[in-house]
């Protein structure tokens, strides 16, 4: 997921911000249940054979006021609104992530396009440092397959007014990549952002940073850094496609905000956080992306593992992974050992949009029964994410869970 994903330097580099005008398609009531549902889309975003898009788009429409979310789906579609395939559009990742804004800075971030004043990002629970996954919500191309219900009387509250800063106003953004492989020379090396199947600039070892804001090494062989906005993947010779217009069509469900609510706390652990001490400081390292190394002829698979402690616990609610096609599993252990949660891949073994053989389309949940898994504040938890022994580029292991810090009455 994008190291826009997002750096501080970067969000606030970004110098265009864009308003969207998005359909609404659908909104219902649930009447048993009081449960609402909306389905929205994106603004659009134009993709041709090899194309690489990378965007944000800001103000996107979300359900208003006071609010518990129960659910957040998404999918690319095509200007006719059907479901594109992975094999001719790589969903990488897509993020929403909450900010707010300055009302009395509304007219000027419109006129100026600059985003860098009077916006104040709010990210979740999870402990990596500055901006890095700072989202609610957000997959990959496992969108389609992978639940994201929250049971009842569970929900994440947004809109409180008391939470709001006075003269600000809630507002959400999408962090959008995608990657177009049609004609690609190759699909899996695109999809992993393969440093030397794309156009990138001469100078480009020289100028790009890496996430610490040192100069990127020459060793790096792929990732988020190689697959920049409008950036071309490598196609076969000879090979021609039509452009077209896609979207993120998305689905939110959610529960006016009354006293039956209970609220969730929602973390993002990183396999990838080094996490280390300075006096009586822990500093989460997370580094978002990761190379795996193929290591010989065996079938054992690639093991990475992570130590994170938990400041505040929670009982858990919800747990599932964001990772990419190759992923063995993921799982959470407490700190006795004992398994919090795992969670598995399910791959794709037909043509149509959200069953495509051989990639990753979906990844197992948790609901483990409310009050039988409690994690203590100050616990240790340990990630392992486990892929098959493959050399692949930009892997990711993510574990999202969402604790409730009390069980209803």
């Amino acid at each position: 997921v994008n190291m826009r994903i997002i750096s501080k330097v970067m969000l606030l580099s970004l110098s265009v911000i864009v308003i969207l005008s998005g359909t609404t398609y659908s909104i219902f009531l649930d009447s048993e249940n009081h449960i609402k549902s909306a389905t929205f889309v994106s603004k659009s975003f134009e993709m041709g054979p090899g194309k690489i898009v990378s965007k944000s788009f800001y103000d996107i429409e979300f359900p208003k006021g006071h609010i518990g979310v129960k659910s957040f789906d998404a999918e690319l579609v095509d200007e006719d609104g059907n479901s594109v395939p992975l094999y001719e559009t790589y969903l990488h990742h897509w993020f929403a992530i909450k900010y707010n804004e300055n009302i009395t800075m509304s007219r000027y971030i419109e006129q100026s396009h600059d985003i860098s004043k009077g916006i104040n990002y709010t990210r979740n629970d999870g402990a990596c440092r500055g901006f890095l996954l700072p989202h609610y919500w957000g997959l990959g191309g496992e969108s389609r397959g992978t639940s994201s219900n929250l049971p009842d009387p569970f929900a994440v509250e947004f809109g409180n007014p008391t939470n709001i800063p006075h003269g600000f106003k809630e507002k959400w953004l999408f962090d959008i990549m995608a990657i177009d492989t049609r004609g690609a020379y190759s699909r899996k090396g695109c999809i992993e952002c393969r440093c030397d199947l794309l156009n990138l600039p001469k100078d480009f070892y020289n100028v790009t940073k890496d996430i610490n804001e040192q100069p990127l090494s020459l060793n790096y062989k792929g990732g988020l850094f190689c697959c920049k906005d409008n950036l071309q993947c490598k196609l076969r010779k000879g090979f021609h496609g039509p452009t077209r217009k896609l979207s993120l069509r998305y689905k939110i469900k959610w529960v006016d905000w009354d006293e039956h609510q209970v609220p969730l706390k929602f973390y993002i652990l990183d396999t990838t956080d080094r996490v280390r001490t300075n006096g009586s400081t822990t500093i989460h390292d997370c580094q978002a992306e990761y190379t795996i190394p193929r290591i010989g002829h065996s079938d054992s698979p690639h093991v990475k593992k992570a130590n994170i402690p938990m400041k505040k616990g929670g009982y858990l609610i919800y747990g599932t992974s964001h990772m990419h096609t190759g992923v063995v599993n993921a799982t959470l252990y407490g700190q006795d050992g004992r398994v919090l949660c795992t969670s598995t891949p399910k791959y794709g073994t037909g043509k149509e949009a959200g069953n495509e053989r051989g990639y990753l389309v979906g990844m197992s949940g948790c609901y483990p029964k409310p009050g039988s898994i409690k994690i203590k504040d100050g616990e240790i938890l340990t990630l392992e994410t486990r892929y098959q022994n493959k050399f692949r580029t930009g892997a990711m292991g993510f574990f999202y869970i969402h604790l409730a810090e009390q069980l209803p009455n």
